[in-house]
């Protein structure tokens, strides 16, 4: 995966995503409602996180990716195995 991660890396660096980190939630962890002052792309590594945005609800899986607008208010949790995750901001 660590090879993985650095391709991912380099594909939000070219998007202009400058900022990148990894970040990992433990089981059923709840984010509510909040926002982020910048963009933000997350890219699942591993686990699930439900998102819910715009009054709608979606789960994400490893591998998949959302993007939020900087200011989106939007609330989060993870699945029952948590969540690890590669955030771009830009």
């Amino acid at each position: 995966m660590a090879d993985d991660q650095k391709s991912v890396e380099r594909q939000l660096h070219a998007e202009g995503f400058l900022h990148t980190y990894v970040w990992q939630d433990g089981p059923n962890a709840f984010y509510p409602d909040h926002t982020h002052a910048v963009e933000t792309a997350h890219i699942l590594l591993d686990g699930e996180m439900t998102l819910t945005y715009s009054g709608e609800i979606h789960t994400f899986r490893a591998g998949e990716r959302c993007d939020l607008p900087a200011g989106a208010v939007h609330s989060a949790k993870m699945g029952p195995r948590g969540c690890k995750y590669l955030v771009g901001e830009k």
